[in-house]
């Protein structure tokens, strides 16, 4: 039963860390990753990302200017855009490794313990995909809150809220966490091999054979 769900279970790991890692390029590039209502014009939505700002205006659409420094951002930001290019890039590797891992696949059959070395390195690295996808999404939203609660910034000065890109990382992170945690349920389950089934029953045949001939007058 084990071997009818282990491909199963692999490809499903697959697939969940291929969304997340999806959703991951996704947020590292969306531009609402902070959002702000003025009270003063509702017509317009200011979004902060981590490459640019942008407003956004139900008559002109949307209208976006690039950061003009990477060391004028705020912390939270400059590390951001260093973690989630370290996501993407180790979510990419993971995505190599544990296909060339895969059991359905032809490639290496007889190089079962370097199949199985693939897979663990890719679960691994999806792991850490995830972990570093979820620290900085977690951080810009522990900043804005934090701002947003301020007492010593004046109640008519507009407050940064939860943008949808940090929605979108948060899920990222969980697809290349569970999908590596698949991929590693999958070499810890143990396999029985038919070689090895049909050669315990052979066994089991000959020692029957000699207790009937040794037991025969």
């Amino acid at each position: 039963m084990a071997l009818v769900y282990q491909p199963v279970m692999q490809l499903s790991g697959m697939l969940v860390s291929l969304l997340g890692w999806v959703l991951s390029c996704l947020t590292t590039y969306l531009p609402q990753w902070k959002n702000l209502n003025l009270e003063l014009n509702e017509l317009e939505i200011w979004t902060m990302g981590l490459w640019q700002a942008c407003v956004v205006q139900e008559e002109g659409g949307m209208q976006c200017k690039d950061f003009d420094s990477f060391l004028a951002l705020p912390p939270e930001l400059r590390i951001s855009r260093i973690l989630m290019f370290f996501s993407n890039g180790s979510g990419l590797l993971g995505l190599l490794l544990s296909g060339f891992g895969l059991d359905c696949l032809k490639i290496g059959e007889r190089q079962q313990e370097q199949k199985k070395r693939l897979l663990l390195f890719g679960g691994m690295l999806f792991w850490i995909s995830g972990i570093t996808a979820i620290v900085p999404v977690s951080w810009v939203a522990h900043s804005t809150v934090q701002e947003f609660w301020d007492e010593n910034i004046p109640d008519i000065v507009p407050r940064w809220d939860f943008g949808e890109a940090l929605f979108v990382g948060w899920l990222a992170g969980f697809c290349l966490i569970l999908g590596g945690s698949l991929l590693y349920c999958t070499i810890c389950s143990t396999e029985v091999h038919p070689s090895s089934v049909h050669y315990a029953v052979a066994e089991q045949q000959d020692q029957c054979q000699r207790l009937e001939t040794e037991t025969r007058p």
